[in-house]
This record gives structure tokens, sequence and C-alpha cells, in this order.
């Protein structure tokens, strides 16, 4: 698993300084009227690739290794990791398209996560087989096309609400890495060291990657990343539950609170304004923890200073996010006090959202 893990992040960094050496001219074609846009210069958006391209030789020698091994290996890694690279396809290139061009519209590239999800429970007969809720379980047992349904809304979703809180520089990967080790850590806790493998590998990938974005900014992940991210979390998440009766289904989603509720929180503020949930704005949770609690710097060159503040927000949210993981990871099988905790996030949240949008901001946070 060592050696999977060296090889992601040499083969993503390396990757990532060819793309910002050779490929900055393809920056030049995102809007500087964007709303999402906190930075200055053209940078190229295309990261993704580079974590992808980690991600598949890592885990291309681990079903190596294991076919070399037989038996004895530990990992077994086999066909059923090639399906996964498969299902990540559709949404991977329709990200990457998006970074390229700047021309795939929003319902587009929400079809293509669509095609992820359906080749989930096609391919790799993916479902969620409980809830940690009796009547809810008798229900899902009764109607076990729920359990497909909820997959497909998890692998559809997830890449967008990744892609929603990817704004600054570190933060989407940050959270991607501590999501990966976090499911990592309890499925090694079950003996799921297969799956525990391509975790920490893209885990591995994500901090190649996050060499050249944090905090020089000289490379974004843009959407090709922030869909490997969504697919590769949401399959491991559903095959961890599925696989492990042990596991709690409220584990992966209070991991996953976070870009979650996020997103949820954007659909219903947009809907109240009479505003389409796929018109980009300057909202977030993040964009107003930059604009409202990270003061400005004094700084003579003004890209210094707009990149100083943008890589002052990321940490923020780094905290905002182990704030669930560590709960989680502590009670991964205790349904009912991993409800309670996402239900405290959610409140939080809320309660944190109103107070910087009232200008109630205690003043030591925005030290």
């Amino acid at each position: 698993m060592i050696l999977l893990s060296l090889v992601a992040f040499v083969v993503a960094a390396l990757a990532a300084g060819l793309i910002v050496r050779w490929m900055g001219r393809r920056a030049s074609v995102y809007g500087n009227g964007m709303p999402q846009r906190f930075h200055l210069g053209d940078v190229p958006r295309v990261g993704g690739v580079a974590v992808l391209l980690g991600m598949c030789c890592s885990w291309g020698l681990g079903v190596v290794q294991s076919q070399s091994w037989g038996d004895s290996g530990s990992l077994r890694l086999g066909g059923w990791v090639g399906l996964w690279l498969l299902v990540m396809l559709p949404a991977t290139v329709s990200g990457i398209t998006e970074d390229l061009t700047q021309r795939l519209a929003v319902r587009y590239r929400l079809a293509f996560t669509g095609m992820s999800g359906l080749l989930t429970i096609g391919l790799l007969d993916m479902s969620v087989p409980r809830l940690g809720i009796p009547w809810l379980d008798t229900l899902l047992l009764a109607a076990p096309w729920l359990g497909l349904c909820i997959a497909l809304l998890a692998v559809t979703g997830l890449p967008h609400a990744f892609n929603i809180i990817d704004g600054y520089n570190g933060l989407a990967a940050m959270v991607a890495i501590i999501v990966c080790l976090a499911l990592a850590h309890v499925a090694l806790q079950v003996g799921d060291r297969g799956l525990a493998a391509l975790l920490v590998s893209t885990a591995a990938a994500t901090a190649g990657f996050l060499v050249w974005n944090y905090p020089r900014g000289m490379l974004f992940a843009g959407d090709g990343g922030a869909y490997i991210w969504g697919v590769v979390i949401a399959l491991a998440s559903i095959s961890l539950v599925q696989r492990n009766a042990e596991v709690s289904p409220w584990f992966p989603m209070l991991l996953l609170i976070y870009p979650v509720w996020e997103t949820i929180f954007s659909i219903y503020r947009k809907a109240v304004r009479g505003v389409s949930p796929g018109v980009a704005d300057a909202l977030h949770f993040h964009q107003l923890i930059y604009r409202r609690i990270v003061r400005g710097f004094f700084h003579d060159d003004e890209s210094r200073r707009v990149l100083m503040r943008n890589n002052r927000t990321s940490p923020y949210l780094w905290g905002f996010t182990l704030l669930t993981v560590v709960p989680a990871v502590l009670f991964w099988n205790n349904t009912w006090l991993l409800m309670g905790f996402c239900c405290l996030f959610v409140i939080s949240y809320v309660s944190a959202y109103l107070a910087i949008v009232r200008f109630k901001v205690p003043s030591w946070l925005r030290h």
C-alpha cells in the first residue's frame, strides 16, 4: 500500500508540473467576470488530469501485484478496479471537457455524472442496502429499487457537491484527502484492504496535485478533479456500507455532510430567490468567509494580496470538515450518534451562515 501511494503521489506531482509548464495558455478561456473567480491571472484548470493519471498508475500497479502474488496478495485487487475506472469515465470526461472549453452546460455535465451513476448500479451492482433506521430498512428490504435510487443519487450528485466547494486553493483537495483517509481507516478496521488501498492511493494522488495548488495556486483541479473525487468517494462509501454490515450508513453521510449540505442549502437559497440551481453565484459558505472573515492584506502587488487572502480561507473550512470527520471516525458503527452529529452540523452551519450574513462574526474568528 505504501508503494502504491508513493507511485500515485509522484506521478500526479510530475504530471501536474508538466501541466503547469505546458498548458498555461488553456486558462485564458476562463472569464474574468465569473462570480466564483477569486484569483488573478491565467491558471490551468486541468489538475484533475494529474490526479487521474496518478490514480490509474497506482491502481494498475496494485492489480498487477495482486495477480502476480495470487492468493498471497493481501490487497485482492482485480477486475473490479477496471470497472471502477469505467464508471468514472463519463463524469471525468465531461468535467475535463468543461475545463478545456468552458462550453459544456450544467445539464449536460449532470447527465454525464448520471451515466456514471447508472453504470454503478449496472456494472458494479451497487446499492444502499440499509439506512440504520428499522422502519426504513424494512422499506428498503421490501423495495430494493429504493437502494438503487439512493446509490444513483449519490454517484450523480456528489461530484457536483465537490465542485461547489472547489473555490479556493487547497479547499476541495484537502477535504477529499481527509475523507479518503477516514474511509480508508474504517475499511482497514473491517479488513477491507483492497478498498483502503484505492482510497489511500486517491489521497496520495490528490496530495501530488496539492503540491502545485496550495499555497501557490499554480494549478486548479477544475470540474474534472471535483468529479473524480466525487465519484470515487461515492463508490467507496457505498461499497464500504454494502460489503460490511457493521459499518453504519450514516458514517459516510457524516463524513460528507459539509459538501452535501452546502449543495442542499445552495439549491434552497437559489429556489427562494427564483434562481436556477445551475446558475453560479458568490454566496457559498466559503465565499462568505473569504469576503467577511478573512482580512485583507495591504500589499503593493494586487495578485499577491488576492493569493494570500485565498490561501487563508481554506484552513477555516478544513477545520469545519474535521469537526465532522473526527466524530465520524470515532463512532463509525453507531448510527444514532452519527445522525445526531449530522443534525448538529446542519444547525451549526445555518447559524454560522446567518451570523456571517448579518455581520455578527466573533472578532477572534477574523484574526
